[in-house]
């Protein structure tokens, strides 16, 4: 286990049965030592630059690449769009997927990460969002291992958008691509106005910059603007917006841009 942030490091071993009639079987297999040492070096070293252990972290990054290309490949041949949300705890992933179900004109699921219960899940299920749960057990973020996984379970021939409502953490799910098409990071007005700053490497992989709970701007010190100029230095050409569920207007804003990345595609 990652001693620093809690991640589990685990081998890979599963096979899959499509609902598509056919069956297949997957042996991914990771050395726990060498995923452990890659994890920690990714995360934690940074500064380690060993020819040794550059090798263990792109192996270990090159196969679960290699997982999400499939992925990705699935949602293509599905015609389905997939947007991964990342964001800290609490900053409202969930409830934007519930509140979107009131008024999107495209039929979507999600596949949802938590380290334990299912609970967001069943909060969707309850809004007749399909959702599918996926418990990380200790680990700080999804895989593409884990998203293949989930998407097992996933109606893709029904929908038009999938989600990956991603483990609230601002850094491990910004190394790791999932097989999406698409990175929402959501960033709260509670949370204080430094996490940009602090945390470049997740606002980096960003298509698009979700200012949450807007409502609160009057009730904290929260410099909206400087926080925007700071996202835009990070990447210049990212997409911003301002959201508060309690504004419909807002969530209309979100809708438009998934169906112009849906036409884009």
């Amino acid at each position: 286990m990652c001693k620093d942030c809690g991640c589990s490091i685990t081998d890979h071993h599963h096979s899959h049965e499509h609902h598509h009639n056919h069956e297949h079987g997957h042996h991914h297999e990771h050395n726990s030592a060498s995923h452990q040492a890659a994890h920690e070096t990714l995360h934690h070293n940074p500064q380690l630059n060993d020819s040794k252990t550059i090798s263990v972290i792109k192996k270990i990054l090159d196969k679960n690449d290699h997982e999400a290309g499939h992925n990705r490949a699935h949602f293509d041949s599905h015609k389905v769009l997939g947007i991964n949300l990342m964001s800290s705890p609490g900053s409202g992933k969930t409830t934007l997927l519930e509140k979107l179900a009131n008024i999107a004109d495209f039929k979507y699921g999600v596949v949802e990460g938590d380290l334990q219960t299912n609970k967001d899940a069943d909060r969707l299920n309850a809004k007749g969002i399909k959702a599918v749960q996926i418990q990380t057990g200790s680990a700080c973020h999804l895989d593409a291992f884990m998203v293949h996984k989930g998407l097992h379970d996933m109606p893709l021939e029904e929908l038009d958008v999938c989600f990956v409502e991603n483990v609230g953490n601002l850094v491990c799910p910004a190394s790791y691509d999932v097989g999406t098409h698409l990175n929402i990071v959501l960033v709260s007005v509670p949370e204080g106005e430094d996490k940009i700053a602090k945390y470049p490497v997740m606002f980096r992989c960003a298509d698009l910059i979700l200012f949450t709970k807007t409502d609160l701007l009057p009730y904290f010190d929260y410099d909206i603007e400087k926080e925007k100029e700071v996202a835009r230095k990070l990447k210049p050409n990212v997409d911003i917006l301002e959201v508060s569920t309690k504004d419909e207007q807002t969530l209309k804003a979100v809708v438009e841009w998934i169906n112009f990345k849906r036409k884009m595609r």
